[in-house]
């Protein structure tokens, strides 16, 4: 089930919620649409969209997904952003044991509940050209692993293992609660055995009874075209393992991009500003500048001003879940007026001065104004 409504329109908060009112929002609202409480046709469907809403809302990383994609980020629409499945937080039991503690009834424990595992974060640093094009970077993690002496078992090969006495090998102790709600028999995570149950004479030297040792593994972060500063690239069930038979973790890596000297990045579009002197601005020419893909020839044209743009289609960032469509690329210039002025160029300039105030006397023409600056930017070229 995956409910296309706003989550934070289904929990009733807004956007700036804290952790702790998206909490009482949903037990209020589980308490109310439970099916084990709620008898109405739809409470089940209710109760599902509140659960996926707050299972979103409540986890940092697919908040903050959910916060730039939307909908199409957690399923998994841009890549390596993708979304697994949402689990029901099952009978009424579960809710009472997710906000008061233990459980209650014939509901599952949460000690011997399959759970997934422990999810790890590594910050991978790449240059601007390596974010508009995707790359392969390698990554050496560090995960839990079974144990390769043990088996996952936490026992010394060969040594015996007990069943807990405290708890009969259930893993759990009851104990009866009185709330809010009435009278509930609790259970409870046995203290002797730690949940598990069984009682370990000898623990295996290797993992000191955990279960469970550190490894060094070599992993390939694939990171796509038109990657943004910030954005996550997730790598699933490649964290640590998950509990009673659940799912791995995943591996959220965060993507950092270094700043380039000239370009700069407005959504998928590039900018970049390009100084012109006031003969190119004014004469127009043909000049070569910088793209992601190479330099390229642009025209300007005469009588160009400053902040005057020019737009180069398809040389921008590629988007992230489409490759072929991407941005552009916006050429800003500034006409660039001379400071130092040698005395030829002065002499010129008055000149040009002189044309530009005659009221249509036939005195100078056009083209003599043209000559003119092509006499200035040859004294330009000269001074260089």
């Amino acid at each position: 089930m995956s409910s296309k409504r706003d989550y934070y329109e289904i929990l009733g908060v807004n956007r700036n919620a804290s952790l702790e009112e998206i909490k009482k929002k949903f037990r209020k609202l589980a308490l109310e649409y439970h099916p084990d409480r709620n008898k109405a046709a739809n409470a089940s469907e209710k109760f599902k969209e509140i659960n996926e809403a707050y299972q979103v809302l409540i986890d940092p990383e697919k908040k903050k997904i959910y916060d730039q994609f939307g909908h199409s980020g957690l399923e998994g629409k841009f890549g390596g952003f993708q979304q697994g499945g949402f689990e029901d937080l099952g009978g009424f039991g579960d809710i009472f044991e997710t906000f008061f503690g233990g459980s209650f009834g014939s509901s599952k424990s949460s000690s011997n509940r399959a759970s997934q595992g422990r999810s790890l974060e590594y910050r991978v640093k790449i240059n601007f050209y390596e974010s508009a094009s995707g790359k392969e970077e390698p990554l050496k993690i560090e995960r839990l692993e079974e144990c390769i002496t043990c088996k996952g078992s936490r026992a010394k090969p060969g040594t015996e293992v007990d069943s807990c006495s405290s708890c009969n090998g259930s893993g759990q102790v009851r104990r009866v609660q009185r709330t809010i709600f009435g009278q509930f028999e609790q259970r409870t995570t046995c203290s002797s055995c730690n949940g598990s149950g069984q009682l370990i004479k000898v623990l295996c030297s290797n993992c000191r009874g955990k279960g469970l040792s550190k490894v060094v593994k070599d992993l390939i972060v694939r990171i796509p075209p038109g990657i943004s500063d910030g954005d996550i690239v997730k790598l699933t069930h490649q964290g640590d393992p998950g509990v009673n038979g659940g799912p791995n973790g995943d591996i959220l890596v965060h993507i950092n991009v270094d700043p380039h000297e000239v370009f700069v990045r407005k959504n998928n579009n590039i900018l970049l500003g390009v100084d012109v002197d006031i003969v190119q601005a004014s004469l127009g020419r043909d000049i070569t500048i910088p793209t992601i893909e190479g330099e390229t020839l642009i025209q300007i044209k005469p009588g160009t001003q400053s902040g005057d743009q020019l737009k180069l289609s398809g040389l921008g960032f590629p988007e992230i879940n489409n490759s072929r469509k991407k941005g552009d690329m916006i050429v800003i210039l500034r006409v660039i007026t001379p400071t130092k002025l040698s005395k030829e160029q002065k002499t010129l300039f008055e000149t040009l001065e002189k044309s530009f105030g005659s009221k249509s006397n036939g005195k100078v023409k056009e083209t003599d104004r043209k000559s003119i600056f092509r006499r200035i930017k040859d004294g330009f070229l000269q001074d260089q």
